[in-house]
């Protein structure tokens, strides 16, 4: 009881946090062969099915318009979001219709797209304005400190017109620049217009993101069938005012306190993607002067029998084994799995050196 009571109690704490706990939604794992390029080509994206898409009947208006539908006539949106294993990035993909794109303002009264991410479940305010500590600290304080530090908050611009593709509402303008994100938008109307907007972007997110640059940064750590929360508004300008404010979340305290986002799962390959049984390894140097190397089977598939070849004449059948090399050298280390759907085998050159 003393082991797993305390693990129900965060479980649940995490829950409640939610904004529509109900309500979980799906991101798409796309081969790590078939990575989405932010080219403006959106074929990229056929391979994601439509049970993943997030429509426009999802959103509510919150703050203008409450409790009044949403017409698609005057506004329709589909979201698809995406993941890759190993690469901590969220790809998202837009396909929107409006009757009236308005983006002919140089600061922010246009059309948005307001994307709110907190990946590790920190929850909270993450706005200098909202923040606690207020009778503390003053407001210039909290902003170089903690403003958009746990959870990110990107004002992404529909379209962006002779100005950068997004503003971050934080202190770290940083995170909307390359190698951390990168956008591309397609579209053929004027400010004013209606239309068909195509948009694909990703950004990376961060546990937490430092005024002072990346290198005193954390970035978030997306493992598969995780959850992490997220949620996004959409700002809709007909004109001088803004006609919409529609979110996910149900609750416009989203833009700001990220214990009102929503559950979102980082799920694993769909089945055609998958290997039924596929070898891979990884190792470390655990002693390099007494050259022993601990080695760790990172195969996928219902695996029954391991067998490593480690070059030196010597062998294991240990899933995650050590071993000790007697003299310094480049080794070729080969592991063989086996299960009831095969075999597959794995051989790395030279990638484990012992001098």
């Amino acid at each position: 009881m003393k082991l797993w009571f305390p693990s129900l109690l965060l479980l649940a704490a995490l829950l409640i946090s939610f904004a529509r706990p109900e309500k979980e939604f799906r991101i798409f794992q796309f081969p790590q062969n078939q990575i989405p390029r932010i080219d403006g080509d959106f074929s990229d994206w056929s391979i994601v099915p439509d049970s993943y898409t997030i429509g426009s009947d999802e959103l509510k208006n919150t703050r203008i318009g409450e409790g009044i539908p949403i017409d698609p006539k005057d506004f329709d949106l589909k979201v698809k979001v995406g993941w890759v294993k190993d690469l901590s990035r969220l790809y998202f993909y837009i396909d929107a219709w409006d009757d009236y794109w308005d983006f002919s303002d140089a600061a922010l009264r246009q059309d948005i797209f307001e994307l709110v991410i907190d990946a590790d479940l920190s929850g909270g305010p993450f706005i200098y304005k909202e923040n606690g500590n207020l009778n503390k600290i003053s407001k210039s304080q909290l902003y170089f400190k903690g403003h958009g530090a746990h959870a990110q908050n990107y004002h992404v611009f529909t379209p962006a017109k002779d100005k950068d593709w997004a503003m971050p509402w934080g202190n770290t303008p940083w995170i909307k620049e390359f190698p951390y994100a990168s956008a591309a938008c397609n579209y053929n109307f004027k400010s004013g217009e209606s239309g068909r907007l195509q948009m694909e972007f990703y950004v990376t997110p961060f546990d937490y993101a430092s005024f002072d640059g990346p290198e005193h940064s954390v970035i978030s750590n997306l493992k598969e069938t995780e959850l992490i929360a997220m949620s996004w508004s959409v700002l809709d300008f007909d004109g001088a005012k803004c006609k919409a404010f529609m979110n996910l979340s149900h609750d416009l305290k989203m833009i700001n306190d990220a214990s009102y986002l929503c559950p979102f799962r980082l799920m694993p390959l769909e089945e055609q993607f998958r290997k039924p049984i596929d070898a891979n390894w990884r190792f470390i140097t655990e002693n390099r002067e007494q050259r022993i190397i601990r080695f760790y089977d990172n195969s996928v598939g219902k695996i029954t029998r391991w067998h490593w070849d480690f070059g030196d004449g010597e062998s294991s059948e240990e899933k995650n084994p050590v071993h000790q090399y007697k003299e310094g050298k480049e080794w070729v280390v080969i592991l063989t799995v086996e299960g009831p759907d095969g075999k597959s085998v794995r051989s790395k050159v030279w990638d484990v050196v012992t001098q």
